[in-house]
């Protein structure tokens, strides 16, 4: 996020934020007075939201988002099509986004600076955790897979590189007893995914989505039987020794039309934001997320799932004192 220039005069003033908003995310109003007073009105400027792929829920709730915040505050927001969590975090902290979505489970890596962020812990703050995500792992039928663990020398995808998905799906082989080099990894966005899940050409994929996810909504309707999704409810131990975050859950039998319920991993989803974001514009926005839940449902059902109450619990990653003055005033 960049931070307003005392500029001389107005035309390089207005230069300057040409040259700001073609460089990065947006421009927000923001002074120490806005920090000190607990102001929770957002001032004005442009922001962006990294979402994710086309077709996944991020990228749907994330434009949703936008429209809500123009359209109830002095700020002007878009939402951008991203490769999702880990890219999500370093453009988010290199300035090139105001909002992020991202796993929790990939976000306690970058506080931590561990995995993708090793070495590196990010200077990043949560707005909230939101709704849940379910891993998805949809296998052809005819493929022979019936666990992670048989996945060994087939075609899979993992899911877009610097993906949350990739993240969860090498830690599943590797809670499975195999790494990524005894598979015939594709790092494929879902838009291909499932494209060469119709095709035959790959045999089975992992994703990372909340429920319904369009895109597997398409798959399942378009080959029926010819798909399965796998019980990876097994390997929750192992993955809780890498990440405290996992949980146990399942994906309803109603939302793909399966034979019945599938129990999987779930992991929490965070909106982040810098430290140094607006604490009015922090405190605004998280508000606004709880206050038009109904509106974010129309966009996409998973927003169901935001609570205020559990929207605090977001460890190791800090609350942004806006947002903390949001959900606990």
């Amino acid at each position: 996020m960049m931070r307003p220039a005392k500029i001389a005069t107005k035309a390089l003033a207005a230069l300057a934020v040409l040259l700001v908003t073609a460089a990065c995310g947006g421009k927000q109003t923001n002074n120490s007075a806005d920090q000190a007073s607990g102001s929770c009105e957002a001032g004005e400027g442009r922001i962006t939201i990294a979402t994710g792929n086309t077709g996944g829920v991020y990228y749907t709730l994330g434009g949703g988002l936008a429209q809500l915040i123009s359209n109830n505050t002095p700020l002007k927001a878009n939402a951008a099509e991203t490769g999702a969590s880990v890219q999500n975090i370093q453009q988010l902290v290199a300035g090139d986004y105001d909002i992020a979505f991202a796993l929790a489970d990939t976000a306690a890596d970058a506080v931590e600076g561990k995995a993708a962020f090793e070495g590196k812990p990010q200077d990043i703050a949560a707005l909230a955790r939101i709704y849940p995500n379910y891993t998805q792992v949809v296998v052809r039928a005819d493929s022979g897979i019936d666990s992670v663990a048989d996945m060994k020398g087939k075609s899979i995808s993992t899911g877009s590189p610097k993906s949350g998905t990739e993240v969860i799906a090498n830690r599943l082989l590797e809670a499975a007893g195999l790494s990524q080099s005894d598979i015939s990894a594709q790092r494929l966005a879902l838009r291909p995914t499932v494209d060469q899940m119709k095709s035959g050409q790959i045999d089975g994929l992992f994703w990372s989505g909340g429920l319904p996810t369009p895109e597997l909504t398409d798959l399942t309707t378009s080959l029926g039987e010819d798909v399965k999704f796998l019980d990876i409810s097994d390997l929750l131990e192992n993955m809780k020794k890498v990440n405290e975050v996992y949980e146990d859950g399942a994906i309803p039998a109603d939302t793909y039309g399966l034979p019945a319920d599938v129990p999987t991993i779930v992991v929490p989803n965070l909106l982040l934001v810098t430290n140094d974001f607006p604490a009015g514009n922090a405190c605004a926005i998280t508000n606004l997320i709880f206050d038009k839940k109904a509106d974010l449902a129309k966009v996409h059902k998973a927003a169901n799932a935001l609570d205020r109450e559990t929207a605090v619990e977001t460890a190791p990653v800090k609350l942004h004192p806006g947002a903390e003055q949001a959900l606990t005033s």
